[in-house]
């Protein structure tokens, strides 16, 4: 039996996180892709070994081509063929209006949400075709269809971005035997609402979602296992909302 790899970006924190443990649990061994904190990182890839897989924690800026290329690498050495991949590193910007935010804010967000998951995509992509076989899942936004404004919507620009990628690479690698979906979650409790200035906004939206709640990270979790999985073997292309009935 084949031992499934799966490459996290973003995967110290948050959803990634909780990604990486729920695909563990799954049986998958686990790369944990990671900027700043590598001792969040190395204590997911703890989790990870707790659960019964395999895991590696690597630092790597998705938005620089050796570092995704190093990535990758330090994954199938270790580890052996990737067989998956999830798409989950992204910024946002503090909240404001486009008019009123940083050219640089402007280009990180870019950078990270649509040019690092393209690398990614590609380098995914690269390794696959040769085998016939994978499975990439990018994490998008409800914001690509919401727009977000006044918050960010050139953070809403990207999660689009990333959805027209979803929709158009798994045309281009379905013949391969590779399957390309998102996954667009809602308000979810973690910690991007502080990073972005608005660490209230779990408390003070929450009850304005249809379900009446944030979702939790586990939740976004669950939905990118299923995607990976064989249940969803006849399932390309498609963006799932994890996002409450918004």
């Amino acid at each position: 039996m084949k031992r499934l790899v799966t490459v996290v970006t973003g995967g110290s924190r948050g959803i990634g996180a909780a990604v990486c443990r729920r695909l563990a649990a799954d049986g998958h061994d686990v790369v944990i892709g990671y900027v700043h904190d590598t001792k969040a990182a190395e204590a997911v890839a703890d989790e990870v070994l707790q659960a019964g897989a395999r895991g590696i924690a690597v630092r790597a800026d998705t938005s620089v081509e050796a570092d995704v290329d190093r990535l990758f690498a330090t994954a199938e050495q270790r580890l052996g063929p990737v067989t998956g991949l999830v798409n989950n590193a992204g910024v946002a910007s503090p909240l404001g209006r486009l008019a009123d935010t940083d050219t640089a804010d402007l280009r990180r967000v870019v950078d990270v949400n649509l040019l690092g998951t393209l690398l990614c995509c590609r380098r995914a992509a690269q390794l696959m075709t040769p085998r016939r076989d994978g499975v990439i899942v990018n994490i998008s936004s409800v914001a690509s269809t919401l727009g977000s404004p006044g918050d960010y919507v050139h953070y809403a620009a990207t999660k689009a971005a990333v959805d027209a990628l979803t929709i158009g690479l798994s045309q281009e690698l379905g013949p391969d035997g590779i399957r390309v979906n998102s996954v667009a979650p809602g308000l979810i409790d973690t910690d991007i609402h502080a990073a972005t200035g608005d660490p209230d906004r779990v408390r003070r939206v929450g009850p304005e979602i249809p379900l009446g709640r944030a979702g939790r990270a586990e939740e976004v979790a669950a939905a990118v296992a299923w995607l990976m999985s064989p249940d969803a073997s006849y399932t390309s292309g498609a963006v799932l909302r994890v996002s409450g009935g918004r």
